[in-house]
């Protein structure tokens, strides 16, 4: 089922909590005092978090009761804003280049090295999901890889305004959706041999919606950047940067579509890649269900929807 466009996305309903003041006095107790040592923080940060944000802590138990297939305990919860806090502090030394900080190991990034020898590009769906930063390791250790970040404007200010704050000297290589050129600036950029990521899996400005089934109950996915794949019509790939623990992190790539020939119809097109999207998203929420950041009810519509 397709619902129509929604203006104001749920979670941008909710307000963002801290300062850039706040992470940039962070960042500066992180690389001096080094990663072991100012990790001491993050538990305090995902205590803070648990008690003073109850919206996110029912929205945390009801998708881990999905992705546990169990009632989560305490330990649960707390461990889950415990990973989300890490990936964030890692940031900070991903973007100040401290790669050796980290294990990293990368599965199915093959055909991506191949395209890449070869100049062309190909889309990145990512979602909120572990750590999308880990594609700058990929990108490094691959014979550097192009990568560009589709986002709407207003997420690609905060975002540099955030970069900013972490290193002055970070700059990612953005493209703003929802205007005019979008779509032909992402198409000459692939062209050219880049990547671009799109994390596909919630709205960031108006868009149309799919329901599909995702961890046992319907779920509302946002049609657009799978209709923009279809039309322009290159490869696509599902990426996950997962935590896996201490300094572990596995970087995943899936292929979704290739798009070789045109489909029985547009919208059949678009339904089977999001299908195997959401099917990819699913089975890594359950191998690694602590890693999983959107915190808001993510099925609130689709039931209300439905009831």
């Amino acid at each position: 089922m397709t619902n129509s466009a929604q203006e104001t996305p749920e979670w941008m309903q909710s307000k963002e909590r801290g300062s850039l003041f706040l992470l940039k006095i962070m960042c500066r107790i992180s690389l001096l005092a080094g990663r072991n040592a100012s990790r001491i923080v993050l538990h305090g940060i995902a205590l803070y978090f648990m008690l003073a944000v109850p919206a996110a802590r029912r929205a945390s138990r009801a998708y881990l009761e999905r992705a546990l297939g169990r009632p989560p305990a305490f330990s649960d919860l707390y461990r889950h804003i415990l990973v989300f806090s890490t990936t964030i502090h890692d940031r900070i030394y991903q973007l100040n280049d401290r790669h050796e900080l980290f294990d990293v190991r990368i599965f199915g990034a093959e055909p991506l090295h191949a395209m890449h020898v070869g100049g062309k590009g190909c889309f990145l769906f990512g979602a909120h999901l572990g750590s999308f930063e880990m594609l700058r390791s990929v990108a490094r250790d691959h014979g550097g890889l192009k990568v560009s970040v589709a986002m709407f404007p207003e997420n690609a200010r905060r975002i540099h305004e955030t970069l900013a704050s972490i290193n002055p000297a970070v700059m990612l290589d953005l493209i703003p959706l929802g205007q005019i050129d979008s779509m032909l600036e992402i198409h000459k950029r692939i062209q050219e041999g880049a990547m671009v990521g799109i994390l596909a899996d919630r709205a960031s400005g108006p868009d149309k919606y799919l329901e599909l089934p995702f961890l046992g109950a319907p779920a509302r996915f946002p049609t657009g950047p799978f209709r923009m794949a279809a039309m322009l019509r290159h490869p696509v790939f599902f990426m996950a940067g997962l935590y896996m623990g201490k300094n572990r992190y596995e970087v995943h790539f899936e292929l979704l579509a290739d798009f070789p020939s045109p489909a029985t119809s547009r919208e059949e097109e678009i339904r089977f890649l999001m299908e195997k999207y959401v099917a990819a998203l699913e089975r890594h929420c359950r191998e690694a269900p602590f890693n999983w950041f959107n915190f808001f009810d993510f099925w609130k519509a689709a039931d209300s929807e439905n009831s």
